[in-house]
């Protein structure tokens, strides 16, 4: 597969199979991910495989916001949990910010990482979708993250069980600007 392949036909899945994802295969997908660029290469990105009793708990407690969440959470046989180390990406050594974009920079480098992740994981043939949606503080909680990590993202993974239809694009002309 190309990558202009993976990018056009990857979609976010919200319906999965029961087919319990394969610890191995996740492995391959996370090493993959592991080559998504950050900060002065600070790699912060943290990743946790949730499955079972504690994926359900998550989905059950940390979405009532949005319940539809939860369900999706449910229904795919593993979650990962994306945090990532806090304090690093936009810093310098003596922990001043390096831009005027602060801290900001840590979230631009989990939603990086969080993309690596799920075109890895389409190349495989697994689904994603990535959730922003849900109690932070709880499901953090919930997953026991050790004070120096912040949970970016919720990513409930399987093997598909639907096919969306690619979104209308807006034109390159709305999109790109020439100076």
């Amino acid at each position: 597969m190309t990558a202009k392949e993976c990018i056009k036909g990857r979609r976010s899945i919200r319906k999965f199979k029961s087919t319990p994802v394969d610890h191995a295969l996740m492995n391959e997908i996370i090493e993959t991910a592991s080559y998504a660029p950050s900060w002065k290469h600070s790699q912060i990105a943290r990743y946790t495989a949730v499955e079972g009793e504690l994926k359900d708990k998550i989905a059950g407690e940390c979405t009532e916001m949005f319940p539809n969440n939860g369900a999706i959470i449910e229904n795919a046989p593993m979650l990962i949990a994306l945090s990532f180390v806090k304090g690093r990406s936009g810093y310098e050594r003596d922990g001043s910010f390096t831009t005027a974009k602060g801290d900001r920079w840590q979230m631009f480098d989990a939603g990086v990482a969080a993309e690596a992740f799920c075109l890895a994981a389409y190349d495989k043939g697994l689904g994603s979708v990535i959730m922003g949606i849900f109690d932070e503080a709880k499901a953090a909680s919930l997953l026991e993250l050790p004070e120096n990590q912040e949970l970016a993202a919720l990513i409930p993974v399987g093997f598909p069980d639907e096919e969306p239809s690619a979104p209308r694009r807006k034109a390159v002309e709305d999109l790109l600007t020439y100076k």
